[in-house]
């Protein structure tokens, strides 16, 4: 073997080191050391919530998964994209898989792009683009939805979608008011048809009534996380670190009759992989030999995908895992969580941070035996109790009354009620919001605060909240209330940063 394969042997091995050490981002975006490395396989946030009528007018549970942190609106001549190469899943546990963190199903979202025309330097737009995956729309990506039971082992293609142009500005004005380019995105929308035209367009039926989109959106997640780790040195009113910035989304409607129904309990979690590198080639073949080698290692070089990033609560990894776990947290599943993360849980520091920096050292109790929080995030899955009615949606970026929604979820007085279980004695009634599922809107920061100075360990459970918070009580752009729920993307030419005006 000669210098050069050796180096690419041992190159390739690297990669795949680098690969598997990956881990999630939580909320921040930031949380993980290796993964900030692949933004295109970096989760941001994990959503999952009960619509009574969903697109296709049934009771659904709604799934979403955002990647592609701090993306800046309007960026040239590249852009950001889902990435070809990775696999992005969302998983559903079911029965006896919740409590085990185990997945029953998976829900796999595959990419293709395609260039119209590569004889250009107008790489993703060579005009305005009236509709999606019109002559103007140069780049374009396609993708399809898989899905996978665990127990059958059986895996079905429920349908293919289109994704939508980037909000770059005037090549994109149906995004922005008033269809101008030189305007703010749309607010939210109250219904489909308020929704922006190329939103409306790539809204997906698949088989058995699922609904699938996938494309950029607004960063929906708001909190002032650069002061909370800045020795909690809280801001009032905050600064909102993701205001202004856009993310790549996906989102699967999921009727609840195609899960067992809605008598039952789930647990929502998400990953990325990508599969790993393996150099075949030896460059010591004869010059003749080397295309057909380079054809083989083409059809060979596929190898087991690999999970690079892991999601399932917000805030877990971020805030309560150590730095020597965070990346073997984004290599695992949420079945080991018991045994490799459940210490975090119960003997929260950031408990202990709050008890130093914000309480003056006279409540270390809350940071010791929460079985309560171990509660929400052991396994990490997101529960969501589907025997609740539709939850309530906000129609602003935070709090809306009008529609019953508090960011705070139970804290701020917004409950459902259960038919399957009654956790807090008092005849069913359980959180609206994050921890039970998590909605576009939930302030998990202020709501994680909250439950760590509570007791929820005794029945009735003991509330105690600390306002403001972290000072960021709402998001920077109105949700829809509709699918795909997450805002419009912010427009590349006119928006602000951290609350900035828009400019």
């Amino acid at each position: 073997m000669n210098k050069v394969s050796h180096m690419l042997r041992v190159g390739a091995a690297v990669a795949s080191l680098a690969l598997a050490s990956n881990s999630l981002v939580a909320s921040s975006h930031q949380d993980a050391p290796l993964v900030v490395l692949d933004p295109a396989a970096n989760t941001t946030d994990v959503y999952a919530f009960v619509v009574d009528q969903g697109v296709n007018q049934v009771k659904s549970l709604v799934v979403a998964l955002g990647v592609y942190p701090f993306e800046e609106p309007g960026i040239g001549p590249n852009k950001f994209n889902f990435d070809d190469n990775v696999l992005y899943e969302i998983h559903v546990a079911l029965g006896p898989d919740r409590a085990a963190g185990r997945a029953t199903l998976s829900y796999q979202f595959q990419f293709t792009s395609r260039t119209k025309n590569p004889n250009t330097t107008l790489y993703n737009y060579t005009g305005v683009i009236t509709n999606v995956d019109d002559a103007a729309q140069n780049f374009v990506q396609t993708y399809t939805v898989t899905k996978v039971d665990h127990r059958a082992r059986t895996r079905r293609v429920l349908g293919t979608g289109v994704v939508p142009p980037n909000n770059q500005g005037t090549a994109t004005r149906f995004y922005n008011r008033d269809d101008d380019g030189e305007q703010p995105a749309r607010d939210g929308a109250l219904t489909l048809a308020d929704l922006d035209r190329y939103t409306r367009q790539v809204i997906t039926p698949l088989s058995s009534g699922y609904v699938s989109f996938a494309g950029q959106r607004d960063d929906g997640f708001y909190a002032d996380i650069r002061a909370i780790f800045d020795l909690l040195k809280l801001h009032d009113p905050g600064k909102d670190n993701q205001g202004g910035f856009n993310i790549h989304l996906m989102a699967l409607e999921i009727p609840v009759s195609q899960i067992g129904g809605d008598h039952q309990i789930v647990g929502v979690y998400a990953t990325t992989s990508r599969q790993r590198v393996r150099v075949l080639r030896d460059d010591d073949n004869k010059d003749k030999d080397r295309d057909e080698d380079r054809d083989k290692d083409k059809e060979r070089d596929k190898g087991p995908w690999v999970q690079v990033a892991r999601q399932g609560n917000p805030l877990f990894n971020e805030g309560l895992v150590a730095i020597v776990d965070k990346d073997l947290y984004g290599r695992t599943s949420p079945e080991t969580d018991g045994v490799l993360f459940r210490k975090y849980a119960e003997n929260p520091e950031l408990g202990a941070l709050i008890n130093a920096f914000l309480l003056g050292g006279g409540a270390p109790q809350i940071a010791t035996g929460r079985t309560d929080i171990a509660a929400i995030y052991i396994p990490d899955v997101i529960k969501v109790d589907l025997s609740t009615t539709g939850t309530h949606l906000t129609a602003t970026g935070g709090d809306d009354p009008a529609h019953g929604f508090s960011r705070l979820s139970i804290f701020g007085g917004d409950v459902l009620h259960s038919t399957v279980q009654d956790p807090f004695g008092n005849g069913g009634f359980i959180p609206a919001g994050w921890p039970n599922g998590r909605r576009f809107g939930d302030d998990v920061v202020d709501i994680a605060v909250d439950a760590i100075l509570s007791d929820l360990r005794v029945v009735p459970p003991v509330i105690n909240t600390f306002p403001p918070g972290d000072g960021v009580t709402h998001n920077d752009m109105n949700y829809n209330r509709v699918f795909p729920y997450e805002s419009t993307p912010q427009n590349g030419r006119i928006h602000g940063h951290h609350g900035a005006a828009a400019n």
